[in-house]
């Protein structure tokens, strides 16, 4: 079995350099692991932004074409596994449709506060808000249209951790019959969660960072009061919590995708630009 991490420093599509930053850290924080190949896509650079809006979806093109690069780089490299290191949640959808592709009985456990099954038509410009609604089908048409494969079935979707619904989130996940439980009281139980993994030949894995409680977890959107988003609230996971989750999920699943999204290390960036303004760094 082929397994490939795939470094896709996006930032386009959440509009914030420090996801570019984080996908790069998150690359060193991973246990190395000599048999699988380190592919990296190339990305628009963290200094463009902010990218303009276009069809009410910021950096349109930039995103759009990041994302082509990503599907020609995985289709030349024909994993059986990818290990995608990102960047925004928009990372998930060109490994995702091919695994797919690879694997049509495949399901999603998506971890995340939120569904990413928004449109441009709803009002926040940001791609990577809109990812899970491409790969479900019925979702945002400037990506779905670079879907390769079919959509993924509404009831071979989970999700864990999931926080308050906007309005338009709740209807298009009742619209295309996806089940779910707003998880801000209890979350799911891991019997549930095991349950569901062990219907599949194959499982992928969506992490989003930002399940985890900002207040115990700074590197998180949300642990930084300055961002506002679309007007969504952090998670409510704790470290313990999640590590829990995921060796349930490893222990009844072949997880053929796992992507690592959304780490915002913001202390870590700017002790970054701090040295990078210092001559003795940067000069000869």
């Amino acid at each position: 079995m082929k397994t490939i991490r795939l470094l896709y420093p996006d930032c386009a599509g959440g509009g914030l350099s420090t996801y570019a930053f984080g996908a790069r850290l998150l690359a060193h924080i991973l246990p190395p692991n000599a048999s699988q190949s380190l592919i990296e896509v190339p990305a628009a650079p963290p200094d463009a932004l902010p990218l303009p809006v276009t069809d009410g979806i910021a950096g349109l093109e930039e995103v759009t074409a990041g994302i082509r690069r990503a599907a020609a780089l995985i289709e030349d490299a024909a994993p059986d596994r990818i290990i995608t290191i990102g960047g925004d949640c928009l990372v998930s959808l060109a490994p995702f449709d091919y695994l797919h592709g690879r694997f049509p009985d495949a399901g999603i456990l998506w971890i995340d506060a939120h569904p990413d099954v928004s449109t441009a038509a709803c009002g926040y410009p940001n791609a990577h808000a809109m990812v899970l609604g491409a790969l479900l089908g019925g979702g945002e048409p400037a990506l779905e249209a670079l879907r390769r494969h079919p959509p993924f079935a509404p009831d071979h979707l989970l999700y864990a951790g999931l926080q308050g619904l906007h309005d338009y989130q709740k209807e298009f996940l009742d619209r295309r019959g996806a089940a779910y439980t707003v998880q801000t009281e209890r979350f799911l139980p891991l019997d549930e969660i095991r349950a569901f993994a062990s219907r599949f030949e194959r499982l992928l894995v969506h992490l989003d960072i930002d399940v985890l409680d900002p207040a115990l977890f700074h590197s998180t959107y949300f642990a930084n009061p300055a961002l506002t988003g679309d007007g969504s609230g952090g998670g409510r996971m704790t470290m313990d919590e999640l590590a829990a989750l995921l060796a349930c999920v490893s222990s009844a699943a072949d997880i053929a995708g796992f992507t690592i999204a959304e780490y915002l290390p913001f202390d870590e960036e700017r002790l970054h630009h701090l040295f990078a303004g210092l001559p003795l760094f940067t000069g000869p």
